[in-house]
């Protein structure tokens, strides 16, 4: 849209009441959530000794952004709801357009909002919450519940095309593992197959093992090597061995495409949960615009029940697309839709009915 003209006064009364509501009801949404987060972990705390500075700056200024991204929808869609539905209760929507202003026009300042919300987002979602989520997740892991392990047991992976390593038990402190195999395969014929007792990690993917058999084949011919130690290149970082699909949310923007470059390069499958991540990064603050345009479109006529009509409605379509961006979700991981699909679906279908909205207020 071209914006031919500077912001005027109506201009700045929108974008102040947008984003002030906005944030107002962020603000005291994560008050409410922080103070029953708190209340729920205080033992946990106590029990540690720390200091109300630790839990502070260990954990609650990362839970923030976390829960803000989260929630963001929803609150877009009822803070525009709540103060348009306002403002046309005051009749200033029908002064507005009296004074010769178009509804094109008038939307102008959401738009504006929704653009300031939608990089807000997009730089939260993929540069800021997932260090945070990281920082956040090693705290409670340290404080409050483990649930990470230092251990990984029967580890199978294709650390590229055609070649697939296995240990049985890998401790990452000490960087070695017990009961390895590295095989290669032409196709689907094994060429080699090496097994060792021990296996350690040195650098740079240097991988040392310890008491190794080697078997190479050659049609009906085979080559049997054993000793007490060989050198070799495997393209692994003990690291790589214990990341879950939970993991995806701790990557930026940055980190999660070289991830999944690299494991398409290996020819690895199963990227289902690490691509439906990275277009959740895009989708989501596409969303600040759709929930913007449905909240005015709903919104901006005086009816009978006035605001609390309109709040109801809000927060039951607001619901229905959290929840059909979760359902949708699942069904990629489960491999039914394609990642971009199952994040998309949802904005596609709440866009189409904001879009008739649209078109049907401005008649």
């Amino acid at each position: 849209m071209k914006f031919s003209s500077p912001l005027k006064r109506l201009d700045w009364y929108i974008i102040r009441k947008f984003l002030g509501t906005f944030f107002f009801s962020i603000i005291l949404i994560l008050s409410i959530g922080i103070v029953f987060d708190l209340t729920e972990k205080m033992d946990n705390f106590f029990e540690h000794q720390l200091t109300w500075k630790e839990i502070i700056l260990g954990y609650y200024i990362y839970f923030m952004p976390y829960y803000m991204n989260m929630f963001s929808p929803l609150f877009i869609f009822i803070s525009v709801i709540f103060f348009t539905s306002k403002m046309a209760g005051n009749s200033e929507i029908i002064a507005i357009h009296a004074a010769g202003i178009s509804f094109e026009r008038f939307m102008r300042p959401y738009w504006l909002s929704a653009s300031f919300l939608f990089v807000l987002l997009f730089i939260l979602a993929g540069y800021i919450i997932p260090p945070a989520t990281g920082r956040l997740l090693h705290f409670q892991d340290s404080y409050v519940i483990k649930y990470t392990s230092d251990n990984a047991n029967n580890i199978q992976m294709e650390v590229e095309p055609g070649t697939v390593l296995y240990i049985e038990t890998f401790r990452l402190p000490t960087n070695q593992g017990y009961r390895a195999s590295l095989e290669h395969f032409d196709g689907k014929v094994l060429t080699m197959r090496l097994t060792a007792e021990r296996i350690f990690y040195d650098s740079a993917y240097c991988w040392h093992l310890q008491n190794y058999t080697k078997r190479e084949f050659n049609g009906m011919h085979e080559t049997l090597t054993r000793g007490n130690r060989l050198d070799t290149i495997i393209p692994v970082y003990p690291k790589e061995m214990f990341v879950a699909a939970d993991d995806a949310q701790k990557m930026t923007n940055t980190e999660l495409k070289q991830y999944m470059e690299r494991q398409r390069q290996r020819g690895a499958g199963n990227l289902q949960a690490f691509e439906t991540e990275w277009w959740k990064r895009f989708a989501s603050p596409i969303g600040a615009f759709i929930m913007t345009l449905l909240g005015v479109t709903m919104s901006c006529k005086k009816v009978r029940g006035g605001m609390g009509k309109n709040l109801g409605i809000g927060i039951a379509l607001s619901a229905m697309y959290i929840l059909f961006s979760t359902v949708s979700t699942t069904f990629s991981v489960n491999g039914v839709l394609t990642p971009f699909m199952a994040v998309w679906i949802p904005n596609f279908v709440f866009l189409g009915i904001g879009t008739f909205l649209y078109f049907r207020v401005r008649r």
